[in-house]
């Protein structure tokens, strides 16, 4: 009987610790998961400021173009 007994304790112990490291680490994708979506913001935000610069300086060179001569 008092074999059985710790038996029976030894392996609902053993569950709540699977459940619980279960648990643990569905804390942990969630916050990888966020980790992952700021890193996305991040680089979006990064990109759209490459083609602000990069059109900036593509009108800046439209602007220095030297002008056709006139046919007379």
């Amino acid at each position: 009987m008092v074999l059985e007994t710790t038996i029976l304790w030894i392996i609902l112990g053993t569950l709540a610790a699977i459940v619980y490291s279960l648990r643990i680490l569905v804390l942990l994708e969630r916050r990888i998961a966020r980790m992952d979506e700021n890193i996305v913001r991040i680089t979006n935000k990064i990109i759209n400021e490459e083609h602000k610069i990069e059109t900036i300086f593509k009108v800046k060179k439209v602007k220095k173009k030297i002008p056709k001569r006139r046919k007379k």
